[in-house]
């Protein structure tokens, strides 16, 4: 055991673990976050809290987190590059986890030009592969980054993420590679929607060992509308729709697109219970959190491990 978490206790007793993600309000309205949080409750091993995603002012990560905790969920905190300098940084790991934090996922975060402050100055002090080598420093060796002693290590589970589909595809195993290598416990993958792809890359880490020092959990987002498809597939960065879902999508009569959405999303899910080197699935239902419970139910990974 690296840490505290309830989450890295799932992923060691082998379980097909299903993770959630719930984005904090564009406010100070906590009871915005229980209504997120109800249809979670039960239904998934950790929950992701955004930290100002989309480069949108959002109420912080640490302090959602925080409420979603006490609410009974555990979660999974998230810390983006953009905002804070190293300085910054410790002192809120430090903090997150003095209140029980245990998860954290570190983050580069997207670009300020693309939020609702675009002449905001981006930090980026270090990026999100030194950022997990830091958190690992602080947790393991009880250092900080500048070589002095902790007093208490934060033993966080720390998490990074992956794209899969980033150009050039050949070079995406090996920047797994390095995030494994700066000690990262566990990975959660940008959205997947060509399964080819996603397969060929799971293999490759399989081929490298890699899937054995960390759990690979890829991102499942159910298409809401062909509309939703669409825009995903031409104006997300880093995203890949291929044709044929949106093909799937429109070859269905219109009030039954979500439920093909959720359809294609449950298909994902369950190759993945079988694919080797996959340890589980991260749910993205982008502010479609009362759906949780369907997918979870049609996706068959109820009820979840109590460990």
């Amino acid at each position: 055991m690296k840490s505290g978490s309830n989450f890295e206790k799932i992923l060691e007793a082998g379980h097909f673990a299903f993770t959630g993600e719930l984005g904090p309000p564009r406010g100070s309205n906590i009871a915005a976050i229980k209504e997120k949080a109800e249809p979670l409750k039960g239904m998934v091993d950790m929950v992701n809290i955004t930290d100002n995603q989309t480069a949108m002012v959002r109420m912080s990560s640490w302090a959602a987190a925080m409420i979603v905790k006490d609410l009974g969920l555990e979660p999974n905190y998230q810390m983006v590059c953009r905002d804070r300098n190293r300085l910054a940084m410790q002192a809120d790991i430090l903090g997150a986890y003095a209140h029980g934090l245990r998860n954290i996922l570190c983050l580069s975060g997207d670009h300020q030009q693309f939020g609702d402050h675009p002449n905001a100055k981006g930090v980026f002090d270090i990026d999100s592969m030194q950022l997990v080598a830091m958190i690992k420093k602080m947790r393991d060796e009880g250092k900080f980054l500048g070589g002095a002693d902790i007093d208490e290590p934060p033993k966080m589970f720390i998490g990074a993420a992956a794209n899969p589909f980033a150009d050039p595809f050949e070079w995406r195993v090996h920047r797994l590679a390095k995030k494994v290598a700066a000690g990262a416990d566990f990975i959660q993958t940008q959205c997947v929607y060509n399964m080819e792809k996603v397969r060929e890359w799971i293999r490759q880490a399989n081929d490298m060992g890699l899937t054995e020092k960390v759990a690979i959990l890829p991102g499942v987002t159910p298409m809401k509308s062909i509309g939703m498809a669409k825009y995903m597939k031409a104006k997300v960065p880093g995203m890949d729709v291929p044709d044929e879902i949106i093909k799937r999508l429109q070859g269905v009569d219109k009030k039954n697109v979500a439920d093909e959405g959720i359809k294609i999303a449950c298909e994902q899910i369950e190759e993945f219970k079988e694919m080797k080197g996959v340890a589980g699935v991260h749910l993205m239902a982008i502010e479609w959190e009362h759906m949780v419970p369907e997918i979870a139910e049609r996706a068959k990974v109820l009820p979840r491990p109590i460990v």
